[in-house]
Parts: structure tokens; sequence; C-alpha cells
């Protein structure tokens, strides 16, 4: 499949595109971007510092991949940003590259972001996220697979968000969202688990319902029992947990370290 550059693009002859590749009118591709097959890149986007996408991506207008983090720290340092395949950037979608050493910004794989959102640097998505139109994700946020991030709202630096979360718009993100739980609020909450993500996810019927049914009760021990969560892990690691109470209990653990936010607290 041929490789289509519309005449008034800006191409940098040291690019590398695969097959496949349209690059559209006014769009500015530079030297260290590499391109994987099947790109659509569209109007007036623009790829510039080390960029590497997989294939199938479509970027649309506006969109700007690779330019120098918005960090003081920054000093030029070769960095990148690394893209997965068959992702859907939308109009004015930014994502800045690393800070420092040989660093990335990442995105996996499958994931929607809606317009006007923006990827901050050192940013590690997974898989098949769903970030609606207006997100403004700070640097070194980890955002796990699944996950569903509504419009118009903040992700304070160094957040993490856990597999699929559920994060309700508008609400204001300064601390870590428990994997599989529904967080909203101003400040924000962990409300419920997300029963529509665990669902699609097909978790719900897993092992004829018995993981979900352990993970309902392990939700409700930690944030409907009036313990701390010390004392709730302490209970649920009594035997070594499985599934997906294992990685709600690993990741709550890990939230209380020393070099993270701490996790939402609960709230009705």
């Amino acid at each position: 499949m041929a490789t289509l550059i519309h005449p008034t693009a800006v191409v940098d002859p040291r690019a590398q595109l695969a097959d496949g590749v349209e690059v559209g009118p006014y769009a500015v591709v530079g030297p260290d971007v590499e391109i994987g097959a099947g790109c659509w890149i569209g109007p007036h986007v623009v790829l510039d510092g080390r960029v590497r996408l997989g294939k199938g991506n479509r970027i649309f207008p506006g969109a700007c991949i690779g330019l120098e983090p918005q960090d003081l720290k920054y000093t030029g340092d070769p960095t990148e940003v690394v893209l997965g395949d068959d992702n859907t950037i939308r109009e004015c979608v930014t994502i800045n590259r690393a800070t420092t050493g040989n660093q990335q910004t990442r995105l996996g794989s499958g994931n929607l972001l809606m317009a006007y959102t923006h990827l901050g640097h050192n940013c590690e998505l997974g898989d098949r996220i769903v970030i609606a139109n207006g997100v403004a994700v700070a640097g070194h946020v980890v955002v796990g697979d699944r996950a569903v991030i509504g419009g118009v709202l903040g992700i304070h630096q160094f957040v993490h968000i856990g597999t699929l979360a559920m994060v309700g718009g508008m609400s204001r993100i300064e601390r870590d969202v428990p994997p599989f739980t529904l967080v909203e609020g101003h400040p924000a909450r962990v409300r419920a688990l997300n029963r529509i993500g665990l669902q699609r996810s097909g978790l719900i019927d897993l092992d004829g319902g018995q993981e979900f049914e352990q993970l309902k009760r392990a939700w409700t021990l930690i944030y409907r029992r009036g313990l701390t969560l010390a004392e709730a892990l302490g209970q649920l690691t009594l035997e070594p947990p499985r599934g997906a109470v294992a990685q709600l209990c690993a990741f709550l653990e890990a939230s209380l370290g020393p070099s993270r936010r701490g996790p939402i607290p609960g709230g009705r």
C-alpha cells in the first residue's frame, strides 16, 4: 500500500514512514519520527521530537505529539513519546515527551483520547483507555488498562489510576484511584464498584460470578465497615487473595508507600 503525503505537508526526509501512511494537509513531521503502517495523520498535526507510532493510529487535526515537556527541569535530553497500535487521538490533543535521560511518555494500544486532552511528560497509559474531552493529565501519571476518565477534569502529577476504574466528569483527582472502582466528586471520593465496566470486561461472570462476589465483599470491608485501610488490608490478606481482590489489595498497599500520593478515600 502506497504512502500518501499531501503536497502542503512538511515531512522531513529523515522521518520513517511505513506502508499505507497518509499525511494530511499542512501536517508537520520531524526528522526523528517513526510512523507505523496504516496510520492516518490529519491536517495540521505536528509530530516532532523523538516519536514512535505503531500501526493503525489515527491522529486528528491540530494534535501535537512529541514536543518538549512543559517542565522547567528539561534541558534537551533525547526523550521520546511511544504509542502502540490502533489509537484514536482526537482534535488538538497534546502529548509531551519525557523530561530526563532516555525516558518515555507511553500510550498503549486501542485507546481513545478525545479532543483537547493533554498528556504531560512521563505519563504511562495502558490499553483500551477512554479519556473524554478537556482532561489535563499532569506529569508521571499512570493509568491502567480499560480505565474510563470523564471530561473536563484535572489529574495531579504522580497519580495512579487503576485498571477498569471509572472517573466521573469534572472531578478533582489529586490521589490514587483504586482499580475496579467508580470515583467522582470535588474532592473525589470512591462511590462504588464500576459495575458497568466490570460487566463489559466479563469479570462479573468469571467463575460463575464468584470472583465478583469476592470483590464486592472486599470493597464492602474496605469502604463500609468503618475500618482503617491498614486494618481492612490486614484482614483481606490473612489468606493470600486471588484475582481481582489481589489486584485491589496490591494497588492499595503500593499507594500507601512513601513515593505515592495515597488512595482516594471512600464516600457515600
